[in-house]
């Protein structure tokens, strides 16, 4: 099966991850600061291991988180896309995205969001979920921006559950 092309959004390039892109992945995926409302990956080895079982987990189901560069020059920024947590499963297919601090505040989580809920409406996805934690507004405010509600608190988790149906 010949690899899945390219995404493209007006400022942004979508590719399935390679394992050459890690180590630029791991640049902001390792690092607490940049990972503080989630779970940092604790090594390059960490790294290349969660990468290759969503590239995995894309194969079977023909989604997962993208490799993200900026269109103008190449440069790794982000990962993020559509997918089934696989680590923690059952919640339905979801929207998560990571970015480099450098390019925070750019609206391409907003951009790589909205990229990410039209492949979803292109492979019939009924709806799209979404976590959040209470201390990160940026996030919030990227999925109420693409339409996600909030559907409840989860103290458990301590998150905030989103949910967006995709259906016309």
């Amino acid at each position: 099966m010949p690899a899945p092309a390219p995404r493209f959004t007006p400022r942004l390039r979508l590719d399935p991850p390679r394992l050459a892109d890690v180590p630029d992945l791991f640049a902001f995926m390792g690092d607490p600061a940049a990972m503080a409302h989630t779970h940092p990956r604790q090594s390059l080895r960490d790294c290349r291991r969660y990468v290759a079982v969503h590239e995995r987990q894309r194969r079977r189901t023909g989604f997962a988180p993208w490799t993200i560069r900026e269109r103008d020059g190449g440069r790794i920024v982000g990962w993020g896309g559509l997918y089934e947590d696989i680590f923690d499963p059952g919640w339905g297919v979801e929207v998560v995205y990571f970015f480099h601090p450098a390019v925070w505040g750019r609206g391409y989580a907003t951009e790589l969001t909205r990229a990410a809920l039209a492949f979803g409406r292109e492979q019939g996805l009924a709806a799209v979920v979404a976590f959040a934690h209470p201390d990160n507004r940026g996030s919030r405010r990227v999925l109420e921006k693409s339409g996600f509600v909030e559907d409840r608190y989860l103290p458990a988790l301590d998150r905030s559950f989103y949910r967006l149906a995709l259906a016309p």
